[in-house]
């Protein structure tokens, strides 16, 4: 049996079950003409039902129309559709646009929000932020301020408001929310100011906080039963996360929640990465730093954990663990599985039993891959799921103010936030991704609330011996673990893919290229170059009978930090700056929004 969650989604909506989830969310995304959710489904597939556009006539792609959003800096995320109206966001100050699909893009609304631009002073790794969300004909932002707004989706008229952090300690937001039934669930970031992370779920209604988990501390803070709580199929047991950092530094321990939630309606569990732990320097705090680097399984009802994960236990390198989690029912040795799939920042794509948390594969899907030998994946031994570390890779072995030299991946990692995409079609995962490698010196940090908690000096570059670029778009199988395809780029892919029943992936280029690639060979079928680089995720919709594909451009993030913010110090923007110089040759600064459409 192998078939899509949201195909899923949509029978239970048909056939009058939809109560485990939020049916307004379940109605809209259950139409393939919209785009409805910044993932495409509560899957994370990032997958189209639309074929109008396919490999035999995506050639002859022409522009539609074009949106300028008026900002500048990295433009994340992507559009929203919602029946007649195109819903746009921006990087801070985070504006807001409705558009009339009906009458040439008229701006029907806009939202400005007020915030201190002292936000941006504590904001990692660019302005950026991952989209709107929907629900119950409210558009929900939560803007770099940590202040989630509820809009009605009419008017844009806000019903309410809450603030769920405090950019005075390093908490700020970058990423989109999720709605699931009467709640809407948000996380936090600033792992780099030692912040404390968390998701926490308001209910929709009014705002009001419905429950709160923490990634690290006491267990009923962390909403985990020590004894139900599994991890690779045991118990926790008491303590867990206590017990393994050295006094308080748990406290500042980071684990910050700033990626992508997935969502299963049959089993009611939300899923989600947690980052890095605080200070990158490794040495600073001893422990495996539970639950850093972790996947958690969470009831969205009451935010309590399922089962955890944790792919890089005691950080060395910053691999962040909050990328996407995809979630498929495919066929594993014959049998049906509930499965989800994870491209991690360290370089290794996990397939996992999302039911029972059971580790089914852990394989690099960067051949550059050093830094580890690979994950022991013996039930009987006991160091079952840790990967094997090269001591010339570690920076902990290493030691502080020793700069370790030649780690693959660099801290962004093989891939970072950018979302892959999943075609049911081919049973293919379509994967962004980076070709980057570091050096790396941990020196000592104190902490103060408020200010940078780093304690590294990184410099990024190709990876050596390859073909020279610092990107791949890659297509892999997740059940055997092997990339299918690779497409070598000169710079890290960035954008979001999105997969199409037309048997054609679309992806992005940092230099601006929108690229579509036929999605069993990845051939190249299509390319144009917009106004600027392209870290937007490419989404697709349907209107008076046409399809059209929609992309932002607008380069920052990261890999464009140093064009972004106009850094020219190789070390700056956590080492990226120097990595991604050349950049500057191909791209400038932009915010458009660039809308697709076949001739005819």
């Amino acid at each position: 049996m192998k078939y899509l969650l949201n195909g899923a989604i949509a029978a239970l909506l048909l056939g009058g079950a939809a109560a485990h989830a939020n049916e307004s969310v379940l109605a809209e995304v259950a139409k393939p003409e919209q785009w409805a959710i910044q993932t495409g489904d509560y899957a994370n597939t990032r997958y189209s039902e639309l074929d109008q556009i396919n490999k035999g006539n995506v050639g002859d792609l022409r522009v539609a129309w074009s949106f300028s959003t008026g900002v500048l800096r990295g433009h994340e995320g992507s559009p929203l559709v919602i029946g007649d109206v195109m819903y746009v966001h921006t990087p801070f100050p985070n504006k807001v646009f409705a558009l009339d699909l009906k009458d040439n893009g008229r701006i029907l609304w806009r939202y400005e929000p007020q915030q201190n631009p002292e936000v941006i002073a504590v904001m990692c790794c660019d302005t950026v932020n991952r989209g709107l969300a929907y629900a119950d004909n409210t558009i929900l932002l939560h803007q770099a301020d940590t202040t989630l707004v509820a809009l009605d989706a009419t008017t844009g008229a806000e019903k309410w408001k809450v603030k769920t952090g405090d950019p005075a300690i390093g908490e700020t937001n970058t990423t989109t929310v999720l709605p699931v039934k009467d709640k809407v669930i948000v996380g936090v970031s600033g792992g780099e100011y030692g912040v404390r992370g968390r998701v926490t779920a308001y209910n929709l209604a009014d705002g009001s906080e419905a429950w709160k988990a923490y990634s690290t501390g006491p267990d009923a803070e962390m909403l985990v039963d020590p004894e139900n709580t599994t991890h690779l199929g045991k118990p926790i047991g008491p303590d867990s996360s206590l017990n393994s950092w050295e006094g308080d530094q748990w406290k500042i321990g980071g684990g910050t929640t700033w990626g992508w939630f997935s969502y299963d309606p049959d089993l009611n569990l939300m899923y989600y990465g947690t980052g890095n732990p605080s200070t990158w320097n490794p040495s600073q705090r001893p422990g495996d730093n539970k639950w850093s680097m972790t996947i958690m399984a969470r009831d969205v009802d009451t935010g309590m954990a399922k089962w955890f994960y944790q792919m890089t236990p005691h950080d060395e390198w910053d691999f962040d663990g909050v990328n996407e989690m995809i979630l498929t029912d495919q066929d594993v040795d014959g049998t049906p599985r509930k499965l989800l799939t994870h491209f991690d920042r360290n370089g290794l794509a996990y397939t996992l039993d999302r039911e029972s948390g059971e580790l089914l594969v852990a394989e690099k899907f960067d051949p550059a891959v050093n830094w580890t030998t690979g994950v022991d994946m013996d039930p009987a031994s006991d160091t079952y799921g840790r990967p094997a570390v090269v001591a010339e890779y570690s920076t902990e072995q290493n030691g502080e103010d020793v700069n370790s030299t030649g780690i693959c991946p660099a801290a962004l990692g093989s891939k970072d936030q950018q979302p892959a995409s999943y075609s049911p079609k081919t049973q293919t995962f379509y994967v962004p991704t980076n070709h980057v490698c570091m050096d790396y010196e941990p020196f000592r940090v104190a902490y103060t609330a408020g200010q940078p908690y780093v304690g590294a000096t990184l410099s990024m570059f190709p990876a050596p011996g390859s073909h020279g670029g610092m990107g791949n778009f890659i297509a892999w199988d997740n059940v055997t673990g092997t990339i299918k395809w690779s497409i070598p780029e000169q710079f890290s892919v960035w954008s979001g893919a999105l997969a199409t029943a037309g048997d054609v992936v679309f992806y992005g280029t940092l230099e601006g290229y929108l690229k579509a690639v036929d999605a069993e060979t990845g051939a190249e079928l299509f390319k144009f170059k917009t106004s600027s680089g392209i870290i937007g995720n490419v989404m697709t919709y349907m209107h008076d009978g046409k399809q059209y594909i929609g992309i932002l451009s607008g380069v920052g993030g990261w890999a464009g930090i140093g064009l972004a913010a106009g850094l020219t110090n190789p070390n700056d923007g956590l080492g990226a700056v120097g990595g991604y110089a050349a950049l500057s040759d191909y791209t400038e600064l932009g915010g458009q929004l660039t809308v697709f459409e076949l001739p005819g």
